[in-house]
C-alpha cells in the first residue's frame, strides 16, 4: 500500500522527507512512517490542488494508494478558510464526507469504487506563516547576523517603509543560512550550500541547524504519525 504527501514546493517536500525520517529514529514501538512520494505543486491556487488530486484520482485506477496527505501553508488565512479551500478542491474530484479538521483521515472515493484516506495540514507557527516561519521558530545555532535585521526592520520602518512578515521571514532563514551556520570553506560557494535554492544540500549536510525537537514541530509530527 503507497502513501503520497502534496506539498506546496520542492522545499516544503524536502523539509517534509526529513521530518519523515526524524521520526522514524524516534517512532520506537510504532511501525516506521513510510511516505513513497511527495507531489510538489510549485505554487498554490484552487486549480493546482485541483490537477493534483485529479492526477492521484488516475493514479488510484492502477496504483493500491491507501493514504494521501495534503500539507499547504496556513499563510495568513484561518484554519476554517483553509480547510473550506481544500475540501473545495476534493470535492471536484472525489466523493468525499466533509473535511472538518486537520490530522483527521476522511473517506475518499474514485472511479470504479476506488478509495483511499484523505488528510490535510496546515505548515505554521502561532497559527501563521509557511515554511520559513517554522524555519525561524526551530533555529537551533546561535543567530547574530539574522537576529540583526530586526533592527533593519524598525530602520526601514521609521523611514515610512513596509515588509511583510512573509517576505521578512525569508530574509531572516537566508541570512541565517548564508551568515551564520555557512562555515568559511562553504561561504566561497554559498550559493550552492548555503542559501534557500539548494535546501536539498543543506538538509543533507546540515540538519543539525534545526531543532528537530522544538515544540513548533509537534503539529507536524502528530499529522505525520498518522501514516504510521
Amino acid at each position: 500500500m503507497s502513501n503520497i504527501v502534496i506539498v506546496e514546493s520542492k522545499n516544503d517536500a524536502i523539509f517534509m522527507k526529513a521530518m519523515v525520517e526524524f521520526l522514524n529514529c524516534d517512532i520506537q514501538i510504532e511501525q516506521p512512517i513510510y511516505i513513497d512520494e511527495y507531489k510538489a505543486l510549485s505554487g498554490l491556487d484552487e486549480t493546482k490542488l485541483t490537477n493534483a488530486l485529479k492526477a492521484l484520482k488516475a493514479d488510484l485506477q492502477k496504483t493500491d494508494i491507501e493514504k494521501i496527505g495534503i500539507i499547504i501553508d496556513i499563510d495568513n488565512y484561518s484554519d476554517r478558510e483553509r480547510l473550506e479551500f481544500v475540501y473545495r478542491c476534493i470535492k471536484q474530484v472525489f466523493e468525499a464526507e466533509s473535511l472538518s479538521s486537520t490530522k483527521q483521515f476522511i473517506d475518499i472515493s474514485g472511479d470504479n469504487g476506488t478509495k483511499a484516506k484523505l488528510a490535510c495540514d496546515f505548515t505554521n507557527f502561532g497559527g501563521r506563516g509557511e515554511l520559513e516561519t517554522v524555519l525561524k521558530a526551530i533555529k537551533a545555532r546561535d543567530s547574530p547576523y539574522a537576529d540583526c535585521l530586526d533592527s533593519w526592520k524598525t530602520c526601514i520602518e521609521s523611514q515610512g517603509k513596509t515588509i511583510d512578515r512573509k517576505g521578512f521571514d525569508k530574509f531572516w532563514v537566508s541570512i541565517y543560512l548564508r551568515y551564520d551556520t555557512c562555515s568559511k570553506k562553504e561561504q566561497k560557494r554559498a550559493g550552492e550550500k548555503c542559501s534557500m535554492s539548494r535546501f536539498d544540500y543543506v538538509m543533507e549536510h546540515k540538519k543539525d541547524i534545526w531543532d528537530w525537537d522544538n515544540p513548533a514541530l509537534d503539529d507536524l509530527k502528530e499529522f505525520f504519525k498518522l501514516f504510521c
